[in-house]
């Protein structure tokens, strides 16, 4: 057994009979065990570490953590989660980390542990995309975080962490309102009646016929709301006011 999706999804018996098999050298230090390692299963050592500690049934078999050189799963744990988040489509491919998503989408407690590394594994995805506007990075961050969101990754308090700023580039750069909104994460109406919800962002969701009529009239109520979104909102009444049939005789 070789490749990526296999040892991530790798029963217990899998995992035991695969590690005792490569014979591992145990004279080498830690780094240059898992690199051989790697290599034997046509990997690199980024994608081997990840394969193995998102795989949850690793917690499991301790004989193995051991002779991989893990005194815990956490130890593999945590070298996981550093070369999770800081790598950025190099070493770990946009397959590979959408098939990590995929293994975990059903295990609460992998679904919940991810709501902490998105948070620092966006913040570097982004941050390169602003230092290098890299079109193929882009395209790549858009099915990432689709997928997210899709096959249920993202919670409750990491949608509200994406909606809370007023305006974020990233964020209409997704169209990620709308997405959350197919996710059902939040209902459509509590978003609609956001401030920080650019008044772009809410036309967006007007077009689709996601918002009735009544709550354009409550929004519109509010005195505070900014020019630009009760202009866009009258502009939205008066067009759908026309396209609407006439009474018939």
């Amino acid at each position: 057994m070789a490749g990526f999706k296999d040892l991530l999804g790798a029963s217990e018996e899998q995992l035991v009979n695969l590690f005792y098999k490569l014979q591992i050298d145990d004279r080498v230090d830690l780094k240059k065990k898992h690199a051989r390692i790697a290599k034997k299963l046509k990997l690199n050592p980024t994608q081997f570490i990840c394969a193995l500690g998102f795989n949850r049934r690793v917690r499991e078999v301790t004989e193995i953590l051991s002779l991989l050189g893990f005194y815990s799963f956490e130890a593999l744990a945590n070298q996981r989660n550093e070369f999770f988040i800081n790598d950025i489509y190099k070493q770990l491919s946009l397959d590979n980390v959408l098939s990590i998503y995929s293994e975990i989408k059903n295990d609460a407690d992998s679904v919940q542990i991810m709501q902490y590394l998105l948070v620092s594994r966006l913040h570097n995805v982004e941050s390169r995309i602003e230092q290098t506007v890299n079109s193929l990075t882009i395209e790549k961050y858009k099915a990432e975080m689709r997928a997210i969101y899709a096959d249920g990754i993202a919670l409750i308090d990491l949608a509200e962490d994406r909606l809370s700023p007023a305006n974020s580039g990233f964020r209409a750069l997704l169209n990620e309102v709308s997405v959350i909104v197919d996710s059902k994460l939040i209902p459509v109406g509590d978003i609609f009646f956001r401030d920080s919800i650019l008044p772009e962002e809410k036309r967006k969701l007007l077009m689709r016929g996601l918002i009735p009529r009544n709550l354009i009239l409550n929004r519109l109520e509010d005195q505070t709301i900014s020019r630009q979104e009760r202009l866009m909102l009258e502009e939205y009444l008066r067009q759908t006011k026309k396209e609407q049939p006439g009474p018939e005789h």
